[in-house]
């Protein structure tokens, strides 16, 4: 059988350029991992060392959140004025210097503050890396590049988890915040040398060549008022439209971050013997790895949406079979399976958001859908808490957040994506 395939055209060669833009974007999402969950790591000994009580570090958790989505919304939105590789390189160095500076911390209140503006950092820079890598990325495998860049935050996750086995024990808990600064600021030149920047408006062929609705996405754009911020989003783009991606960024960001925040927990109350709690959370996040590496390929193939609500919807039914495995080693088996479908999932959605928004407020559009992201990262715990603590059990909160995965999957296939 004589197979026929398109020729490939400027648009699918992936260049120099457009792989060291993937590589340094693929890095910076490793240390956002290390640099979120540091502070994980480090908190028993905190409390510890400064005898406070779990309330004052759940402050200091929330508020790092927090900070997250003002720096999505806000911060990463400044990247369609001032650039893409310029916003990276102001997010690595918020990030650096003030989990560096957390070395320094010795009160409750300072604690706060270095991790509200290390997470300004954090949160921009996940938004804006996505957004670049959307453009660089060669079209017919973007979805793929950008899940592959995303799946550095849970790899800069388990690779700090293992430092932090090794660093914290031997030199205390200030040594951990100094590695993990330390390592983010000396990428600074890497990015400033190694990273490309996308042109304001692509030209068909160049670094992010669009489809014929695309650029006339794009014209309809230019023609409208010069609005900033949010205002442009609700211009360029159906405002249900974007409701819908943030309404499904929010259910996923609240069902995977009641995962990662109650994992461990979970895992001991599960009746897995202490010494296997602890890898629960690491296990959980190298099936994240796995998931979307598998998500990006499967997407370029099958169709981004699609396999998004089919990665989303197993979720569900895998926290509903929680209860079934309670009191075994398989619960570990079942916490990578949940991470890999879990973040495979959402993580898709970095990609969709970059294609709903033209190139002149992609950042913008990227950030605010993080960000709303973010607040139910934040809301999530906090119910998972409240559930725990009325009694619910372990199952029970399981099927309960299965919802929100199952809602999540089903309203992403009804949004309406034209263009690439």
């Amino acid at each position: 059988m004589l197979t026929v395939t398109a020729p490939v055209t400027e648009s699918d060669r992936l260049t120099g350029l457009r792989l060291s833009t993937i590589l340094v974007c693929f890095l910076m999402n490793m240390l956002d991992g290390m640099d979120v969950m540091v502070i994980s790591y480090t908190a028993p000994a905190i409390a510890k060392d400064w005898k406070i009580p779990p309330t004052a570090l759940g402050l200091v958790f929330s508020v790092g959140l927090l900070g997250m989505a003002v720096g999505a919304m806000f911060l990463a939105a400044q990247a369609d004025r001032i650039g893409r590789r310029r916003m990276i390189l102001i997010s690595a160095g918020l990030m650096g210097g003030c989990v560096l500076a957390t070395v320094y911390a010795s009160s409750v209140p300072e604690l706060v503050l270095a991790r509200f503006v290390s997470g300004l950092g954090i949160g921009s820079m996940l938004a804006t890396t996505a957004t670049l890598a959307a453009e660089y990325a060669p079209a017919r495998t973007k979805d793929f590049w950008v899940s592959f860049v995303m799946s550095g935050y849970p790899v800069g996750a388990v690779l700090s988890g293992m430092v932090a086995a090794r660093v914290i024990p031997e030199y205390g808990w200030q040594a951990m915040f100094a590695t993990a600064g330390v390592a983010t600021l000396v990428t600074l030149p890497v990015i400033y040398f190694f990273l490309g920047e996308s042109p304001p408006n692509p030209p068909r062929g160049g670094v992010a060549a669009a489809s014929p609705e695309r650029l006339l996405a794009e014209k309809r754009a230019k023609a409208t008022p010069p609005l900033g911020g949010v205002g442009g989003l609700l211009v360029a783009v159906p405002v249900a439209t974007t409701l819908l991606l943030w309404t499904v960024l929010f259910l996923s960001f609240a069902t995977l971050y009641f995962l990662t925040m109650w994992i461990p927990k979970l895992a001991a109350n599960a009746g897995l013997p202490l010494n296997l709690a602890i890898y629960a959370g690491t296990v959980f996040n190298l099936g994240a790895f796995f998931g979307i590496i598998t998500q990006g390929y499967l997407s370029a193939r099958l169709g981004l949406q699609r396999v998004i609500c089919g990665f989303l919807v197993a979720t569900a039914l895998l926290m509903v079979g929680f209860g079934f495995v309670t009191g075994s080693s398989l619960v570990l088996v079942l916490f990578g399976l949940i991470g890999f479908g879990v973040q495979g999932g959402f993580v898709g959605m970095y990609s969709l958001a970059a294609k709903l928004y033209p190139t002149r407020i992609r950042a913008t559009g990227v950030g605010w859908a993080v960000g709303a992201g973010r607040i139910g990262a934040v809301v999530g715990p906090m119910v998972g808490g409240l559930l725990i603590s009325a009694g619910w059990s372990m199952p029970a909160a399981f099927i309960a957040f299965a919802v929100p995965a199952l809602a999540a999957g089903v309203i992403t296939v009804l949004i309406n994506v034209k263009g690439e």
